[in-house]
Formats: structure tokens, C-alpha cells, sequence
């Protein structure tokens, strides 16, 4: 399958949107996954890099130009946009009120945007407050933080499994 192709095929109603995040090589790897779950779009905002970059192909492996992507500014203006049009925002994040990963029900015919935050600082206060939920990935050790890249990957993967199921 060609790159264009690949745009042109079906996709999941699954936006995931990548708020400050530092690592090109974690852009690249959540442009990958993305490709491999059927991801409607990136959206890559603020200081969040953006192909052509050398650094993001390394992880990427063409996957970004597989998988359609846009950068905007302004994070909390393009939340704001998005769940005005309907999309439930999705806050991956620890908090207080987070919902379990494994407890969030994906609804049949619901569109979705995964909000990713910055590697240190996580999403903006401001945008997990505007989220219609914020979802955590349980986990025990010391450190109870995984990489971005891994964390989207492993919410992209609820979405996709929930929402295959569902066209079966």
C-alpha cells in the first residue's frame, strides 16, 4: 500500500493530539502508531516538532507521510475547537478524577481526541480542565510514568481494539 493510499483509506474517528511534546523521536514513534491503529490525525501543537525532520523519520519510518498530521499553536484554542465540533476530549493524564484505562468505554459512534502532554510537564492544566475525561493507565513501581510515546500507544490501543469489536 502506498502512502496515499493509506490516507485514502478508512480510518478510526480518532484524533490524537500532542500537546508541547519535546521528542521528535516521540513524535516519530506516535506517528507510527498511529499509522498502525488507524488514526484519523495528529495534531501537533506548540513546541510539538513537525515533519520533514530527520529526527522524527528515524522513528517514524514514512509513517508520517502515511498519516495525515497538522501543527496548530495554541493547544487549548484547538481543544476548545474540537470538542465545540463534537469530538469528546480525551486528557491522558494523572489526576485526582482520572478514570482507569481499562474502565473507559469507548461509545459506539463517539469521535475522539487523545490529548498526549509534554514528557516532563504532562498536559496543560488548562486543557485536562476542558476534557470531557481524563484517562490514566494504571501502573505500579516506583516511578508511575511511562514515556509519551509508550502511553499513546497503549491508549491507542483501547480505542482501536474497543472500535473494531464494535464493527464486527
Amino acid at each position: 500500500m502506498t502512502s496515499d493510499e493509506c490516507r485514502a483509506a478508512g480510518k478510526l474517528p480518532v484524533i490524537v493530539m500532542l500537546d508541547n511534546v519535546r521528542s521528535l523521536n516521540n513524535v516519530g514513534a506516535i506517528l507510527r502508531t498511529c499509522d498502525a491503529f488507524s488514526v484519523q490525525e495528529v495534531v501537533m501543537c506548540g513546541i510539538t516538532g513537525t515533519p520533514p525532520s530527520p529526527e522524527i523519520h528515524k522513528t517514524a519510518l514514512g509513517a508520517e507521510d502515511s498519516v495525515a498530521w497538522r501543527h496548530v499553536e495554541d493547544t487549548l484554542a484547538e481543544t476548545r475547537r474540537l470538542k465545540a465540533g463534537g469530538w469528546h476530549i480525551c486528557v491522558l493524564e494523572q489526576t485526582h478524577d482520572s478514570v482507569p484505562l481499562q474502565d473507559f468505554v469507548v461509545a459506539p459512534g463517539e469521535r475522539y481526541v487523545i490529548v498526549c502532554g509534554n514528557e516532563v510537564h504532562g498536559v496543560m492544566q488548562e486543557v485536562a480542565e476542558e476534557a470531557d475525561t481524563v484517562i490514566e493507565i494504571p501502573q505500579e513501581g516506583m516511578k508511575h510514568s511511562l514515556n509519551v510515546s509508550v502511553s499513546a500507544g497503549i491508549a491507542m490501543w483501547h480505542f482501536f481494539s474497543a472500535m473494531r469489536r464494535a464493527m464486527k
